[in-house]
């Protein structure tokens, strides 16, 4: 499997990109609720982070704008005037461009059958969210389509809930070697509700064929919840050997520590204390909804956004981090601020795959010419701004339709129309 690599599926923003402020418990989202958003300018951001990470690691794919409005949802909803604007905004949403909950993977080192299997997320917590997973299911099973390599599943059932990748990890010597899988879920009952199941966690394990001694199932802490940190992503994320931690990221820190180190010995931990970050700065600036990635040369970078480095307490640890000879010895931050003003960060925007590149639809995958492309249709195509009272207006769908379908159409990809 010496062909394998990660690589970064990032999500295109759709043309739909609006602050609705849809999501209970995400701060970031809530605060913007009635602002104009921009979604060519949210897109062509998105597009230059794939850029930088093309460059930077050599490899990098991307996910599509799933149909908006969807008129299915609308027609269920039984609109007729007198439904609140978030019923009304829902059809709207692009919060599909957050592709790190389109689906859970477990690449094929780590499978019994020795392929790599995703489970799209159910989303069935908000509305919002849960009327995605027909068309990203749709979709992976284009991109990962070659049998021989990829297995699709089913999304674990409704009563479970499943938030996708965004609360899962994996720990490695190297992402072509067999690793340890890591689950982490929230337990309800909190002012805000807790995304992650354990029961879809297990599932989903199960279901992919994975070694139950290389499985762990470790409790989000509720404190971050109720602070924001609505996905494990949001205080924690890991790459081969490191893990990088807020102090405050799980129920019982020093437990979920050892339980990792149980089934992967190799693991360093690099925690940032509450007294250097608090978990509100941590959340508001997104420090943990970074890519930790693995560059070209064995060093470990860290991309997170540029609000990091507008913080003084984030960007002095940074510093002192890169300073300290640790594993992540660089930091990069990347404009996405239109995500970042919706609640997603660097991290949210990528769904993580190890597989070869060359078993994906090479239609998913980016390179230079191809990012060109998508630069010159979103700037022909996109609506420049969107304020939340034009949803549902006539001229708006319209032309939210026919920028996904100028995509479609440039990327030679008709299955999904």
């Amino acid at each position: 499997m010496s062909d394998l690599k990660e690589i970064n599926f990032d999500g295109i923003v759709g043309p739909s990109h609006n602050y609705a402020g849809l999501s209970l418990g995400n701060i970031a989202s809530a605060s913007h609720k009635g602002d104009p958003s921009y979604p060519k300018a949210a897109a062509l951001q998105g597009v230059a982070k794939m850029r930088g990470n093309l460059a930077r690691l050599g490899v990098q794919g991307f996910l599509l704008p799933l149909p908006r409005p969807n008129t299915a949802l609308a027609r269920s909803l039984a609109y007729d005037g007198s439904e609140p604007a978030a019923l009304r905004a829902a059809p709207w949403s692009a919060s599909s461009m957050w592709t790190a909950n389109a689906a859970t993977v477990s690449p094929a080192p780590d499978t019994k059958d020795g392929k790599c299997h995703l489970t799209p997320a159910n989303l069935v917590t908000m509305l919002h969210r849960a009327q995605e997973w027909p068309d990203t299911k749709r979709m992976l099973e284009v991109a990962f389509g070659n049998r021989d390599h990829f297995t699709v599943h089913d999304i674990a059932p409704m009563t479970f809930g499943d938030e996708g990748a965004a609360n899962h990890m994996r720990f490695c010597e190297g992402h072509g070697s067999a690793g340890v899988e890591v689950f982490v879920y929230g337990r309800p009952g909190g002012r805000f509700p807790a995304r992650q199941h354990e029961q879809s966690s297990r599932l989903v394990a199960r279901r992919h064929g994975l070694d139950h001694t290389k499985c762990v199932f470790i409790e989000q802490n509720p404190a971050a919840i109720e602070a924001g940190a609505f996905h494990n992503d949001v205080v924690s994320v890991a790459n081969e050997r490191v893990l990088f931690a807020h102090a405050e990221a799980f129920a019982d820190q020093a437990g979920a520590y050892d339980a990792i180190r149980a089934a992967f010995p190799a693991l360093d931990v690099v925690e940032v204390p509450s007294e250097a970050v608090s978990i509100e700065e941590a959340i508001r600036t997104y420090l943990f909804n970074a890519q930790l990635v693995t560059q070209p040369d064995g060093s470990m970078a860290l991309i997170v956004p540029e609000e990091c480095r507008e913080s003084q307490s984030v960007w002095a640890y940074c510093e002192a981090m890169m300073a300290s000879n640790g594993p992540i010895r660089e930091v990069i931050p990347v404009d996405v601020r239109q995500s970042m003003a919706n609640g997603g960060g660097p991290a949210c925007l990528r769904l993580r795959v190890v597989c070869d590149p060359a078993n994906v639809d090479p239609r998913f995958m980016l390179d230079d010419a191809k990012a060109d492309l998508l630069e010159a249709t979103i700037s022909a195509h996109y609506p420049d701004q969107i304020d939340p009272a034009d949803i549902g207006n006539e001229t708006l769908a319209s032309s939210v339709i026919a920028a996904r379908k100028a995509l479609l159409d440039a990327l030679v990809i008709p299955e999904l129309s």
